[in-house]
């Protein structure tokens, strides 16, 4: 089965993410929000280098990346991020075994950071470590995140079963704030 179907039938379906997708279809096309980058203290359109940031809707439809290319909605991002925290599960529905889960987000690295890492790294994820937490603003012990290339960020929180999603479709030298403002102004958020 081609890599775009097993997502497709596997993931994608059964999770009802329905916005997910490695190239859009011609009725989503205009959903694609346009990549920027600051060109002179202004925002342009970021052209075509060795990258086309339109592929999602453009040329021949054949590349399917295992590690990259998949456009989504933060709808469908949080559903699969849910299904992660629920041990694998979505409404009733099996992804992945909550001991896959356990292994894909726990240390696969080992201590080659030291003791005083804020960060481990499991299988699909960069995990906050006890350290981490202890800094403040980022979430609990064992919070995963991760980013995509245009600057897409994400984190969960198994403890406070939390997520956070921020699509920002930018690229070149970013240097706001957004991304660990976003994350810290999350958590601000919690009232016990």
């Amino acid at each position: 089965m081609p890599f775009d179907k097993f997502l497709q039938t596997h993931i994608f379906d059964p999770l009802e993410m329905n916005d997910t997708r490695f190239y859009l279809p011609d009725n989503k096309s205009d959903r694609l929000v346009t990549v920027q980058h600051k060109e002179n203290g202004e925002w342009k359109k970021f052209p075509v280098t060795s990258y086309d940031p339109d592929y999602p809707i453009k040329g021949a439809k054949s590349y399917f990346a295992g590690g990259a290319g998949l456009s989504s909605t933060a709808k469908d991002y949080a559903t699969f991020l849910q299904m992660y925290l629920n041990g694998g599960e979505y409404n009733g529905i099996r992804i992945l075994s909550r001991k896959t889960v356990d292994v894909i987000l726990s240390n696969q690295i080992g201590n080659i950071w030291g003791n005083e890492s804020s960060t481990k790294f499991g299988l699909a994820f960069g995990i906050l470590t006890e350290n981490g937490q202890n800094k403040g603003g980022k979430g609990s012990i064992g919070t995963f995140d991760w980013g995509g290339y245009f600057n897409t960020q994400y984190f969960a929180d198994p403890k406070e079963n939390i997520i956070g999603i921020i699509m920002k479709q930018t690229q070149g030298p970013v240097t706001d704030i957004t991304g660990w403002k976003f994350r810290q102004l999350v958590f601000q958020t919690l009232d016990d």
